[in-house]
């Protein structure tokens, strides 16, 4: 068994954690996704049903309304543009002068009834951060799907005849790296500007930066490191590539998760474990303010090695 990440904390005079004051509310807006990728620790794919309701959504505007200390709504999914709260919500942020982010998978706006998915993210002035986990062909369809590279490329062309990462432009556009198996990421400042070269001279794409993610050892991934014999390794790996640097930074900390039901979370990934904040099961609708759960404590297990190995890892990139 792994050692306990919470004892590592307090070896390194690091622990217990709690949260500071929310700066990004993040959420799952379901769990459909025209893709199943291999590496995806929310299992999504084209049968997954789950959906938020609408008034679920108008809570998640209402809390957000009333903590002006939360600047950032990141929605994702399953592909979150699939599902019927996304425009809402999308409006909604945009009209109480927050920042909104769209974890697009991108092939979701070749798909009929999205013909006008990515006019409308321009429109709003939507921050897409975009899955890429290579700059080429073989490597993303390995991981993602047949065809899904070159669908990919498309997008971003299409994204960026509106203006998305191009020079004095307000659209910003960033792309997501995953390495293809159980190994931590490379250094992000040169495969970003791998990237940049590949992309530019191969395809005429540009983006802003590339973030660098971790593989979770949790859901699907997890099922896949079992399948191969390697899950033992691959935590070993995380374990012994603890870094106390990325700590701080831990994006737990500010961050607020919440499930497609309403259900708050530390982290999206705990989100996918059932880990409630705090140790305590609520909801949206079960709480006041999001200002009030500061300084509240951060369930944690085994997988937070996964944030802090290396350089570490978060929804915003690279840690240390």
């Amino acid at each position: 068994m792994s050692p306990h990440f919470a004892r590592t904390l307090a070896a390194h005079d690091l622990g217990p954690l709690r949260r500071s004051a929310p700066e990004t509310l993040q959420v799952n807006v379901g769990r459909r996704c025209d893709l199943a990728c291999h590496h995806c620790h929310v299992e999504a794919g084209p049968k997954r049903t789950e959906a938020m309701e609408p008034r679920t959504a108008a809570r998640v505007l209402e809390l957000l309304a009333c903590a002006p200390g939360i600047a950032n709504l990141d929605l994702t999914g399953g592909a979150p543009e699939l599902h019927a709260v996304f425009r809402p919500l999308v409006r909604g942020a945009r009209a109480l002068g927050r920042i909104v982010i769209d974890r697009c998978n991108l092939t979701v706006l070749d798909l009929p009834g999205q013909e006008d998915t990515a006019e409308f993210l321009a429109a709003h002035g939507v921050r897409v951060v975009a899955s890429l986990p290579c700059y080429t062909a073989a490597n993303v369809d390995a991981q993602r799907g047949r065809g899904v590279f070159e669908r990919s490329i498309a997008a971003l062309r299409r994204l960026h005849a509106l203006g998305y990462a191009r020079p004095g432009s307000p659209l910003e556009l960033d792309l997501v790296y995953n390495p293809q198996g159980p190994s931590l990421p490379p250094p992000q400042a040169a495969l970003e500007e791998r990237y940049r070269k590949e992309l530019r001279e191969g395809f005429g794409v540009e983006f802003g930066r590339l973030l660098m993610l971790s593989n979770m050892p949790i859901k699907r991934f997890a099922h896949a490191l079992a399948r191969d014999g390697k899950e033992q390794a691959y935590m070993s790996l995380l374990v012994h590539h603890f870094n106390p640097a990325t700590v701080a930074g831990l994006m737990c900390r500010t961050t607020l998760s919440v499930g497609f039901d309403g259900s708050l979370y530390d982290c999206d990934f705990n989100q996918m474990l059932e880990l409630p904040l705090g140790g305590r099961a609520r909801s949206v609708f079960e709480v006041d303010s999001l200002a009030d759960l500061a300084g509240e404590p951060i369930a944690t297990d085994r997988h937070c090695f996964g944030c802090t190995a290396g350089a570490g890892s978060s929804c915003g990139g690279s840690l240390a």
